[in-house]
C-alpha cells in the first residue's frame, strides 16, 4: 500500500481519519503531547514546529501523500496565545507544503469555516475571507502561504464536525451525548448556524481530496442547523422525549475569541466531485446505532 502521513493523529479529526484511511493506506500518524496507539497505524512523536526533525522524518519515511490535520484549534486559546499558536497553525502548514512540493506528492491542508465573519452565509470557495478572530486570521494566512508555496495543494475548509472522541480529546458531541443520557442540563445556542459533518464523512472527504482537489474546497455537510436544533435532532434519534435542553444565545456568552453567527458552507463543488455526506439524521443513526 502507498504511504500516507497524517499529522494530529491524537486529535479528533486526525484520529478518525487514521481509522478511515488505514483500510487503503500504510499510515504513519504524528502526535506531539498525547501518545496514541491505533491498531494498524504506526505513530511517531514529533514537534511539527521543529523543521529539522520534520524534514528528517519526511526524508526517512518518503510518504506518497500528506494530510495535515494538526492545529491549535481552540479559538479562545489562539486569541490568548497568538504567538504560540501561529507556529503550528501557519509555520508547520507552510513547511509541510514545501516538503510536499519538493517531492511532488499530494498535500491536503485542513482549514476552517471560521475564515468568515458569518454575515453573508452560505459561503462558497470564491467568497473573500473575513475572519473575526485570531484563529480564523491564522488559517487565512496559512491558506495563502500554503498555496503560494505549493499551488497544487488541496486546502479543505472543514465545518463543525461531530463523532466519537479520540482518547486525547473529548468532543462537543460526546459532551452532548453524556448530558442527554444522564439527564444533565445542556445549554445550546439558537443563534449560531453551521453545516456539520460527521468525522467519518469529513475523513472520506480529505481522502478524496488527495486525488480530486487542488486549491480551496469546502467539505461541509448538506444541512444548515443551529446547535440547539442539532440537540433536538439527537434527542429524536435517541428516542428521548424529555431532556434539560436550554436555549441560549451566542451573543450573550462572553468568550476571548469573537464568534460568527452563521458559518454555513456551500460545498456543491465537492458534492459534484464525489463527496457525499449523509443527512444529519442518517449520520446520527449510524453513530448511535439506531
Amino acid at each position: 500500500m502507498k504511504k500516507l502521513l497524517i499529522t494530529g493523529a491524537s486529535g479528533f479529526l486526525g484520529w478518525n481519519l487514521c481509522h478511515e484511511a488505514k483500510k487503503d493506506w500504510d499510515i504513519t500518524g504524528i502526535f506531539h503531547t498525547h501518545p496514541v496507539q491505533l491498531e494498524g497505524v504506526k505513530t511517531v512523536q514529533l514537534d511539527l514546529t521543529d523543521y529539522k526533525a520534520l524534514k528528517k522524518l519526511f526524508s526517512s519515511l518518503c510518504p506518497d501523500a500528506v494530510i495535515h490535520t494538526a492545529a491549535a484549534a481552540s479559538p479562545n486559546y489562539c486569541q490568548e496565545h497568538p504567538v504560540q499558536s501561529e507556529k503550528i497553525n501557519i509555520g508547520s502548514a507552510v513547511n509541510l507544503a514545501g516538503l510536499c512540493s519538493e517531492s511532488g506528492i499530494p498535500y491536503v491542508f485542513t482549514s476552517t469555516d471560521l475564515v468568515f465573519n458569518g454575515l453573508e452565509a452560505p459561503y462558497s470557495e470564491n467568497d473573500t475571507p473575513c475572519p473575526l478572530n485570531v484563529y480564523g486570521e491564522q488559517k487565512v494566512l496559512a491558506e495563502e502561504k500554503v498555496l503560494c508555496e505549493y499551488p497544487d495543494a488541496a486546502v479543505c475548509r472543514m465545518p463543525l464536525m461531530f463523532g466519537p472522541s479520540s482518547p486525547a480529546h473529548q468532543t462537543f458531541f460526546q459532551q452532548m451525548l453524556d448530558a442527554l443520557n444522564n439527564g444533565k442540563e445542556l445549554r445550546l445556542f439558537t443563534d449560531e448556524y453551521r453545516t456539520p459533518a460527521s468525522a467519518c464523512t469529513a475523513a472520506k472527504g480529505l481522502l478524496l481530496a488527495i486525488e480530486k482537489f487542488k486549491g480551496i474546497v469546502n467539505l461541509g455537510g448538506v444541512e444548515r442547523i443551529s446547535r440547539y436544533h442539532f440537540g433536538l435532532l439527537m434527542m429524536a434519534v435517541m428516542g428521548i422525549s424529555e431532556a434539560m435542553l436550554v436555549q441560549c444565545e451566542q451573543k450573550d456568552v462572553v468568550m476571548s475569541a469573537p464568534r460568527a453567527p452563521d458559518l454555513s458552507l456551500d460545498s456543491s463543488k465537492a458534492f459534484v466531485s464525489g463527496y457525499q455526506p449523509l443527512t444529519l439524521k442518517e449520520e446520527l443513526r449510524r453513530l448511535l446505532g439506531k
